[in-house]
C-alpha cells in the first residue's frame, strides 16, 4: 500500500473539513490496482477505519463529505474507487462480477489492516455484503446504503438505463448535468455542473465521457439476478457482525417488503430511513452522517456486538 499526503486542514465550505488530513492511497486490489483517500484526523489516534465504497457508476468522490465529517469526528475514513471506476484499474479481461468486487475488498482490508467497519453504497454494498457474510470476521462492522439482497426490477432499470445512456458521451458538462437532473428530479440541481469534472473524462473527439469501463454494466444480467439473490440472501443471513441499513424514503429500488425480509435474514439489523432517493449519500449526505456517526461510537463502545448461535439470539435493531 502506497500514501501520499496530499492536504492538510482544508476547507471546502462547509465547515466541516478543518482540523484534518487528506492522504492519497494506492491499494491492491484481486489483481488490480485500487485508487482511494485517506481522510484522518490531523491530531490524535483515530477511533478506527471506516471504509467507503460507491455506487456503479461514481467514484471515491462521492464519499468527500461524508468522509470529513467522519475526520471531523474523530475516524479514520477511506474512499475506494472500485474496479474499473475513477482512477483504479480496469479489470483486463472484464472481470466484473460481485465476486471480483468482494474479492478486491478482501485485498484492501487485508492491506489496510485491523477491522474496520465497511460502508457501501448500491453496488458498492452489494460487493460488501458478499465479502462479509462469507468473512464476516474481516470487518468490524457493516452499513448498507440503500441495499437489500431483493431490489425493486423497476428502480433497477431506470439505473441501468441511465448507466448505459450515457455511452455516446456529451457535448458539454451542461448536458451530463442534464441527464443526472432527469434521473432524480425532486433532488436539487447543483449550480454549478463542475462537480462532475471529477466522474467524466474529457476524450479527443470533444466529447465528456462517464470515467469508468463501460464493460462493469454487461456483467450483471437481469438472467443471472435469481442466482446473485440467492447468494445475497444467504450472505445477509451469515452476519453477525454489527448491521444497518440507511434506506432512502424515496428509493425506487428497496421496498418495504424487501427490508422486512432483510429485518428476518438479520435479526440483529438497525434500520434508519432518510429523506432522500437511492443515492442517499448524495441526496442527504448530513441525515446519513449523523447515523453512520451514532453507529460507530456504538460498536466502539461496544465492540463484540451481537452474535447469533450459542449465546442465544442477537438484539433486534430498531
Amino acid at each position: 500500500m502506497e500514501s501520499r499526503t496530499t492536504e492538510n486542514g482544508s476547507d471546502d465550505r462547509t465547515g466541516h473539513a478543518t482540523g484534518i488530513r487528506r492522504e492519497a492511497l494506492t491499494l491492491p486490489g484481486a489483481g488490480v490496482r485500487l485508487t482511494g483517500d485517506r481522510w484522518v484526523p490531523a491530531a490524535g489516534d483515530a477511533s478506527g477505519t471506516v471504509v467507503l465504497l460507491h455506487g456503479g457508476g461514481q467514484t471515491r468522490h462521492a464519499w468527500r463529505r461524508a468522509a470529513e465529517r467522519l475526520a471531523a469526528a474523530g475516524w479514520a475514513a477511506v474512499a475506494v474507487d472500485l474496479r474499473g471506476h475513477g482512477d483504479s484499474d480496469w479489470a483486463p479481461a472484464g472481470d466484473y462480477a460481485v465476486e471480483d468486487y468482494a474479492a478486491d475488498l478482501r485485498a484492501l482490508i487485508t492491506a489496510l489492516g485491523g477491522r474496520p467497519v465497511v460502508v457501501g453504497a448500491s453496488l458498492g454494498g452489494i460487493a460488501a455484503l458478499t465479502a462479509l457474510g462469507r468473512c464476516p470476521g474481516l470487518a468490524a462492522g457493516l452499513v448498507l446504503v440503500d441495499v437489500v439482497p431483493r431490489t425493486a426490477p423497476e428502480g433497477r432499470g431506470r439505473i441501468a438505463a441511465f448507466l448505459s445512456g450515457g455511452g455516446a458521451g456529451f457535448a458539454s458538462l451542461e448536458e451530463a448535468a442534464d441527464t443526472v437532473a432527469a434521473l432524480a428530479p425532486d433532488r436539487p440541481r447543483p449550480r454549478s455542473p463542475e462537480g462532475l469534472r471529477r466522474n467524466l473524462r474529457l476524450r479527443a473527439d470533444g466529447r465528456w465521457y462517464w470515467h469508468w469501463d463501460p464493460r462493469f454494466l454487461t456483467c450483471r444480467e437481469e438472467a443471472d439476478r435469481d442466482r446473485e439473490e440467492a447468494r445475497l440472501v444467504a450472505a445477509a443471513r451469515a452476519l453477525t457482525i454489527p448491521t444497518m441499513l440507511v434506506r432512502g424514503a424515496r428509493s425506487e429500488v428497496v421496498t418495504d417488503a424487501a427490508v422486512a425480509e432483510l429485518r428476518e435474514l438479520v435479526p440483529h439489523l438497525r434500520v434508519e430511513v432518510v429523506e432522500a432517493g437511492h443515492m442517499v449519500t448524495g441526496d442527504d449526505n448530513g441525515v446519513f452522517t449523523e447515523h453512520l456517526v451514532d453507529f460507530l461510537t456504538r460498536i466502539a463502545q461496544d465492540p463484540a456486538g451481537p452474535r447469533r448461535g450459542a449465546d442465544g439470539p442477537a438484539t433486534p435493531g430498531r
